[in-house]
């Protein structure tokens, strides 16, 4: 026995084989729109109730409703800027208005005709000419409650689409988001560039990466995990602000804030230490926040944040002592580290020194810097492509900015002694995944830099109020069905 939704799935192919037979298939149709609906409301505003504007107009959208008064029928036509009433009726449309009952909600339709007024003040096109330009075969969701199941709006992200405002919206700010970081940039004098994705060495983070193997160099490759190297070889042949609007890639796990490939913003400007690129980053953020918010305090997942005033900034140790109640001397050794990590919660095995910092910093301080907030002067264990503090080599001057409760940012003055760069590498990095065409790229002079590095797809998140990285990534991986 077919389901309701099959029997609407054959009476729609029926009716599209109907049309078929009458006018040829409406794939083959050509219908070029001149008006699209927002221009339309704006452009005959001020008409009388019942007045008629004496203007023809050709536009093209989706069918979103349909309702027949006797021999008149009444549709919603939505295009990408907003929808309209279009009216018909048998005296005008003569032989053609019996083709509208082969129109269904969800169709895509070219419609032409003149612009008036209905009694209720409803801007509307009377229709001398419509032609189906898609068929819908499925029926859509239904418009008061739209698609209830979030797994379902992530696999099927068309529907979401075209049901949800708010997903619309996301990809509108997130667009717009991306071209004002770019604006920011460009005015400062940054250059964007590309690094590659397929890279023989995945270097620039610890993440494990994607391997794939190129056939005609019968070689491996992994996806980009980060373009830090790259651009740094930049910074070395003299191109000293660069960054990059990088898709990356590591193969680990997925939940609210990680997804297999993400975007990022990385950006190095040389002669500036992490400081240069604190004030950097508050104002790119601010700057992007005023710009898509119209305001620097917006609401995120219930709070209040404020991005107008200084930002706290606060020592990794400071950290710690003050918000996580943890006193460490960063010499401590390695037993006590793990001794105070297990009785924090943190199940300390195959962890290593520099995890168990970040594991601290995780689970005692990130969850409470909700306002804006740097973290900085950081164990050196945990960054070994940043410099070291001079007045305190145990610390590496790397800071990182906390919203939300959640990392947003991370930074470093870059370690620019090809020596020391070697050293820390095969003390803290995988063998196989030193680069060492970097590192001899090092010892023909970086001048002293800065690096930031900016989650994008978390950014959005902020200026969205979306508390999951996958509403705001139009097809997001997802586990198998």
């Amino acid at each position: 026995m077919p389901s309701p939704e099959e029997l609407l799935i054959q009476e729609r192919k029926e009716k599209l084989s109907s049309w078929i037979n009458l006018k040829g298939n409406p794939c083959w149709e050509k219908f070029s729109p001149q008006n699209q609906v927002e221009s339309l409301h704006k452009k005959f505003s001020s008409l009388e109730k019942t007045e008629r504007s004496g203007a023809n107009v050709r536009i093209a959208g989706r069918i979103t409703a349909q309702r027949t008064h006797g021999k008149a029928t009444f549709l919603d036509l939505k295009d990408e800027t907003g929808k309209i009433q279009l009216y018909g009726r048998v005296d005008r449309l003569a032989k053609s208005y019996g083709l509208l009952s082969k129109i269904d909600i969800g169709d895509i339709i070219g419609a032409e005709g003149e612009v008036f007024k209905t009694r209720t003040g409803e801007l509307t096109v009377e229709l001398s000419y419509f032609t189906l330009l898609a068929k819908s075969l499925h029926p859509l969701p239904d418009k008061w409650h739209g698609l209830q199941d979030t797994e379902l709006r992530y696999r099927k992200r068309w529907l979401d689409l075209l049901v949800n405002p708010k997903m619309r919206d996301i990809v509108l700010v997130r667009a717009k988001i991306v071209k004002i970081i770019r604006d920011f940039l460009d005015k400062r004098g940054f250059v964007e560039v590309e690094t590659p994705i397929m890279q023989p060495v995945p270097g620039g983070a610890t993440a494990r990466p994607f391997e794939t193997y190129h056939n005609a160099l019968g070689k491996n490759f992994y996806l980009r995990i980060a373009p830090e190297l790259y651009l740094k070889k930049l910074v070395v042949g003299g191109l000293e602000k660069v960054y990059e609007l990088s898709r990356n890639f590591r193969n680990e796990g997925i939940d609210r804030f990680h997804n297999p490939e993400f975007t990022m913003l990385e950006a190095y400007q040389a002669y500036a230490n992490y400081f240069d690129i604190m004030e950097l980053a508050e104002q790119l953020i601010s700057y992007v926040t005023e710009k898509v918010k119209g305001k620097l305090k917006i609401e995120y997942d219930g709070n209040r944040i404020d991005m107008s005033s200084s930002w706290k900034r606060f020592t990794f140790k400071e950290a710690l002592q003050q918000i996580g109640g943890i006193d460490i001397d960063l010499k401590i050794s390695d037993e006590e580290l793990r001794k105070i990590a297990e009785g924090c919660g943190i199940n300390t095995r195959d962890l290593t020194r520099s995890q168990i910092f970040e594991h601290l910093i995780d689970k005692k301080v990130v969850p409470y810097l909700i306002q804006p907030t740097i973290l900085y002067d950081y164990p050196y264990e945990t960054a070994p492509l940043a410099k070291r503090k001079k007045e305190d080599p145990l610390v590496v001057e790397r800071f990182e900015l906390f919203i939300a409760g959640w990392e947003l940012a991370n930074a470093y003055s870059e370690l620019n002694d090809p020596l020391e760069q070697k050293q820390r590498l095969e003390k803290f990095a995988d063998e196989r995944f030193i680069d060492y065409d970097f590192l001899e790229s090092l010892e023909y002079g970086m001048p002293p830099a800065g690096g930031l590095g900016i989650g994008i797809d978390r950014l959005v998140m902020l200026l969205t109020d979306s508390t999951s990285i996958r509403e705001v990534i139009l097809f997001p991986q997802l586990k198998s069905k």
